[in-house]
């Protein structure tokens, strides 16, 4: 059968194409043959635009939510230390476990039917979690909604591609936006919400399933759209058409080790910044403050960085600014924690746009839809299970040493390493073109 991600959507495509700009290659590969015009979107255009953004926006509540009512959810459902732990580690490995089956999924029944029943997941496990009566439930239902976001984040860059080939960083960066606002959306509001719906930390997170419900009807009649022309194209098709192995490209490690580095900081910045802050004398309130503060400065520059790189042949520079300010950050929070907080927060923000960097260079690292499934699959996947014992390191390394100098070292000291993999991943060239040079 052939391979869905490659072919080109007649329903969701208008009568003049527009050619795709021209592939990036190493200086050394050769020119890949001609795939055909790409895919542009017709009259369902808005749509498509639409259920991206919808998507995105629900990519995250599931788990900011969850952190706002965590210890009233952990008491109500009589929760060991261990199983609490256990949940707030699920995430990291729920993305990398099933994202992995996410190019097998798609080859079989095209990108858009699986975010469509990723998002349809998704809004399943938050309703059903907050009526579980048990850890073991409660814990099933939000592996649920994490397989479904696991899903949807590693197609949504497929599906930029494959509809906005010319497009890629402003659609890139449109839905990393909306992807910052539903985290701290979610982050702000569960609280307030639950305090208005009468105090039931139940009602707080059942709350959450009513968007990601909505996010999957503009989803329908686009997958509809994609199941016609799989038929067609299958009726015509004469071989199966595969994206690259992207384990043997070197700009797809170099990929997956950045996403993997830049995740892990943001994990120990949502986990234990404001207890930096606590710990040098800032109030709690304040702390909660400075952590919404950093997240929310991704909800801009979520927009700009994408665009900006989508415009540049090389995306190194951008990588080696955004780690900059990284350093900068945990050097002030060495220096003086409590006296410039603003400042450490804002700048521990700006690198915490790592991620939307990261997720644009996906779809510009490769040259078909194919590509960009499994290069997506790969970095993705590849990283998240990376970023696993970043955050507990860092809280063991705060145990042992009873202070943040170790630890915010050791956080430094990571950067390093990012900064090199993003300019090594950032490099003009496709995994497509890598490939065949091995070949």
């Amino acid at each position: 059968m052939p391979d869905d991600d490659t072919r080109t959507p007649n329903a969701l495509t208008t009568l003049h194409r527009h050619p795709a700009p021209p592939a990036q290659r190493g200086p050394s590969a050769p020119r890949p043959a001609p795939s055909g015009p790409p895919a542009q979107p017709g009259r369902l255009g808005p749509v498509l635009v639409l259920g991206i953004v919808l998507a995105a926006l629900n990519l995250r509540p599931a788990i900011t939510s969850l952190g706002a009512l965590f210890e009233e959810a952990r008491t109500g459902l009589g929760m060991t230390g261990t199983v609490a732990g256990l949940i707030t580690s699920v995430p990291a490995l729920c993305f990398a476990v099933f994202g992995i089956t996410a190019p097998r999924l798609s080859r079989r029944f095209g990108p858009a039917a699986v975010v469509c029943a990723g998002m349809a997941a998704v809004a399943a496990g938050l309703l059903i979690r907050p009526f579980a009566q048990g850890a073991a439930g409660f814990l099933a239902a939000s592996a649920l909604s994490l397989a479904g976001i696991a899903l949807t984040n590693v197609l949504l860059p497929v599906i930029v591609k494959r509809w906005f080939p010319d497009r890629v960083g402003t659609m890139t960066g449109l839905y990393s936006m909306a992807l910052a606002i539903g985290t701290s959306l979610a982050a702000a509001a569960t609280v307030p919400l639950t305090s208005a719906l009468g105090g039931n930390w139940r009602t707080g997170l059942l709350v959450w399933a009513l968007p990601a419900a909505a996010a999957v009807l503009p989803w329908l009649p686009i997958a509809a759209a994609a199941r016609r022309d799989r038929r067609r194209a299958d009726a015509g098709a004469s071989a199966p058409q595969t994206g690259p192995s992207v384990v043997r490209s070197r700009t797809a490690w170099a990929l997956a080790g950045y996403f993997g580095l830049q995740a892990t900081g943001a994990y120990v910045t949502m986990g234990w910044l404001p207890q930096i802050f606590r710990d040098a004398g800032v109030s709690a309130a304040s702390a909660g403050v400075l952590l919404a503060v950093t997240m929310v400065m991704g909800v801009p520059l979520a927009f700009v960085i994408p665009g900006l790189a989508g415009r540049m042949r090389n995306q190194g520079a951008i990588a080696a600014v955004l780690g900059a300010f990284g350093l900068a950050g945990y050097a002030g929070l060495h220096l003086a924690p409590a006296a410039g907080a603003w400042a450490w927060a804002l700048l521990l923000g700006l690198s915490n746009c790592a991620f939307p960097l990261a997720i644009t260079m996906i779809g510009l690292r490769a040259r078909t839809p194919g590509g960009v499934v499994r290069l997506s699959a790969f970095a993705q996947c590849t990283g998240y299970l990376l970023s696993l014992p970043g955050p507990l390191l860092i809280g063991a390394l705060y145990q042992h040493s009873g202070g943040w100098d170790l630890p915010l070292a050791v956080m430094a000291g990571l950067l390093l390493p990012q900064i090199a993999l993003g300019v090594l991943a950032g490099r003009d060239r496709t995994v497509e073109a890598e490939c065949a040079v091995r070949d």
